[in-house]
């Protein structure tokens, strides 16, 4: 995995949750950004994670030069949250892209 080609990605990431409708203009508060749940899904939505937590972190460790944890398993909760969406298809794909880029890099 190439720093351009996860950036790439995130940045397509970012396009397509603005293109559904899915991106938000106002941050949610601290106390929600700071849940220890996982994906924070006692605070926010899979979106808002997405767009407040995952972007800016992995943006940030790409950045530093770090390397990401692996294994990243997006997809299940992209499946659950937006299953009965079929609309959201290509945004489950692309997370589904993101989490084989990462998990295939050595």
């Amino acid at each position: 995995m190439s720093h351009p080609e996860l950036a790439s990605l995130l940045v397509q990431l970012e396009l397509s949750l603005k293109h559904h409708g899915l991106w938000q203009s106002a941050a949610p508060s601290a106390a929600a950004l700071a849940s220890s749940a996982p994906f924070c899904c006692d605070t926010l939505s899979f979106e808002q994670w997405l767009q407040f937590i995952f972007i800016p972190r992995v943006n940030a460790l790409l950045d530093a030069g770090h390397t990401l944890p692996r294994p990243m398993a997006l997809l299940p909760m992209a499946e659950h949250v937006w299953a009965a969406k079929p609309e959201l298809t290509p945004l489950v794909q692309l997370i589904a892209l993101l989490d084989d880029t990462v998990n295939a890099s050595r």
